[in-house]
């Protein structure tokens, strides 16, 4: 019988590469941990807002747990407006409309854990909204 757990893995800062999102105005990801690494189930990334920065309307095929690391901005979940800061948790359940806005001078940065595999994400038309 074969030992089917995964190495351990330890990354350092230094060796994470972080690239602009898409969509968004003054966002960038970096992936922390992820299946590429053999993390069976989930993938860990780092999402940095610069001062300014938007991220429109959109959904994602799976839920998102974050971890609110520095800076204070803006999430919008569904109809509701929510301020976070550091040490906030949030849960944003698959399929639900949400967005980012960065209002303050400083930089805000949050952990995502998500599960491993495809995710469609889907830009929302504000109509649509």
């Amino acid at each position: 019988m074969s030992d089917s757990r995964p190495e351990p893995v330890v990354k350092r800062s230094a060796d994470i590469e972080y690239e602009r999102v898409g969509a968004a105005d003054g966002m960038s990801k970096g992936v922390l941990v992820s299946e590429a690494d053999g993390a069976p189930n989930f993938a860990i990334r780092r999402f940095v807002l610069d001062p300014g920065a938007t991220v429109p309307k959109h959904t994602n095929e799976v839920e998102h747990e974050q971890y609110v690391l520095s800076g204070r901005y803006v999430v919008g979940i569904g109809d509701e407006e929510y301020e976070v800061e550091a040490g906030d948790s949030l849960l944003i359940p698959a399929g639900v409309v949400h967005w980012y806005r960065n209002e303050s001078d400083g930089e805000g940065s949050f952990l995502c854990a998500v599960p491993n595999g495809d995710d469609a994400i889907e830009l929302v038309d504000d109509a649509d909204a």
